[in-house]
């Protein structure tokens, strides 16, 4: 057993029951993983007073976790990872991807299949609901092809719906001679289909583009694994497209981990009648960016060098355009810092009306008020 590599008891360890990124963070980060895995299967006692000790203070954990560790061999983990081409990294190794090794919430081990190098190119997520329209399913395959065949590689959960689809849009971009590739990063171990009805989407994923998680072979598709794979989706894009959701879901929580990491969101428009648009509205409405098409994804990227050269102001503005009522407030502070006052007086309107524009203008990062004075962030007008 000792002639185990470290990374096959991380790789068990990251199989346990109630092993959480947080949890093994700690374990991998005070021990090396053979000591942590002696650790936590309960044959070797943690320096007492620490943090390992404090997570084996909770009974139901070191009962759990003493039981994974019956069922969860290192020897048999690592053979069941070569079996399926899987390879294993852990956070400090200099084959972990350093694009994951500077995220705020870094997977602590990761297990890939397929080609890793894809990591280096042009990242998009486009993820959605899984209830998608007819429409929103055609959406997701057109923008999965379009920004294949731009070369941009498109990262998703490989969920039924959106994700699915958007995959699929990449692999038939791929027949075709297309430079982008499907990136995947799913909730189970990697010979865990789910959903089973993507079995033959899974395997070509694997075969033409990249396969991740943070669960080795066998493990099932935990409720609290889904939104641990959704900050890697959101860690791994440059760019987040929403095609479609609903009010709740999936999605927005990966749109919002995206925009925790500074990764612009951006929105595919839909009828204010539906409620698979409910979501992507409320997106827009809060600021993000519309993605009308796949050349609105390729501006944010800076890739659209056609569209670009049109525009007055080089990089990608996510804020949404300010209404036309309210450029004339822009206007008045972008001359000079001004005063609610000021801004009414100047405008000849009554001090609510002022105020309304002024609060849109500020929430849409137009405007920073500061002991109410507000100065003009920008320009009004970015390419669309």
């Amino acid at each position: 057993m000792s002639a185990l590599p470290q990374q096959a008891y991380a790789a068990a360890l990251a199989g346990f029951e109630l092993m959480t990124w947080q949890r093994l963070s700690a374990l991998l980060r005070h021990h090396r993983p053979a000591e942590a895995f002696e650790i936590a299967s309960g044959r070797a006692a943690p320096d007492p007073g620490g943090v390992v000790a404090r997570l084996l203070d909770d009974e139901r954990v070191r009962s759990v976790w003493s039981r994974s560790a019956r069922r969860r061999d290192p020897a048999r983990v690592w053979d069941d990872c070569a079996s399926l081409a899987v390879e294993v990294s852990v956070l400090g190794d200099r084959t972990h991807p350093p694009l994951l090794a500077l995220d705020p919430q870094p997977p602590p081990v990761l297990f890939s299949q397929g080609d890793r190098s894809l990591l280096d190119g042009r990242r998009v997520a486009v993820v959605g609901t899984r209830n998608a329209t007819g429409a929103g399913r055609h959406l997701a395959r057109s923008f999965g092809r379009g920004l294949a065949a731009h070369g941009v590689h498109v990262v998703s959960g490989l969920a039924l719906g959106i994700d699915g689809q958007a995959h699929a849009g990449v692999l038939e971009a791929v027949v075709e001679g297309a430079p982008g590739r499907p990136v995947a990063v799913v909730a189970s171990g990697h010979d865990v289909v789910y959903p089973r009805q993507h079995g033959d989407l899974w395997r070509r994923v694997a075969a033409e583009g990249l396969l991740l998680s943070e669960w080795p072979p066998g493990s099932e598709p935990l409720a609290y694994r889904f939104p641990q794979r959704n900050r890697l989706v959101a860690s791994l894009s440059e760019v987040v497209v929403v095609v479609e959701s609903r009010e709740r879901g999936g999605s927005l929580i990966t749109a919002q981990m995206a925009a925790e990491r500074g990764v612009p969101v951006m929105a595919v428009p839909g009828s204010a009648l539906s409620r698979a648009a409910l979501g992507v509205n409320a997106l827009l409405r809060d600021g993000s960016a519309p993605a009308i098409d796949v050349d609105d994804v390729m501006v944010a990227l800076g890739l659209d060098h056609t569209r670009a050269a049109a525009c007055t102001t080089t990089p990608f503005d996510g804020r949404v355009p300010p209404r036309p009522s309210d450029v004339t407030a822009y206007r008045v502070c972008a001359a000079r810092a001004s005063t609610l006052g000021d801004v009414a007086d100047a405008l000849g309107l009554d001090v609510l009306d002022a105020a309304m524009s002024l609060a849109r203008l500020e929430q849409g990062g137009w405007l920073a008020q500061v002991d109410g004075w507000f100065e003009a962030v920008g320009s009004p007008f970015p390419c669309s």
